[in-house]
């Protein structure tokens, strides 16, 4: 399943307050790419009728059909990036901590501008 962390989860809702998008749900999508890789996306959109919406402390996400088997398992987080700059990031499943390391393996920064505008 899909799941956002606790601090994904307040900037994002802080974002809905900021942005006047407050009680929309945010739209996560995902689709895979020609090499294989898979790109991510977000934004508050309304619901549709083949969404699935799962609510994460008061945030409801919603997740469309194509892209719900892409997002098997994937974590949404925001951390710091590099000192003073954070970001949200999509951790696919295969990113899991290394071994004695609290910090996934890989992450796929949001912070190309891509995710205001997912239209998934």
């Amino acid at each position: 399943m899909f799941s956002i962390t606790p601090s994904a989860t307040q900037e994002l809702l802080a974002a809905a307050a900021r942005s006047d998008a407050a009680g929309m749900g945010l739209r996560v999508a995902a689709r895979q790419v020609a090499d294989g890789s898979i790109e991510y996306g977000m934004g508050f959109d309304d619901e549709r009728e083949d969404d699935e919406p799962v609510a994460f402390d008061g945030l409801k996400v919603l997740l469309g059909s194509p892209s719900r088997p892409l997002l098997q398992d994937t974590v949404l987080d925001y951390v710091e990036i590099e000192p003073g700059r954070f970001d949200f990031v999509f951790v696919p499943p295969d990113a899991a901590p290394a071994d004695g390391d609290d910090a996934p393996k890989a992450a796929r920064s949001c912070g190309s501008g891509g995710c205001g505008n997912c239209g998934g």
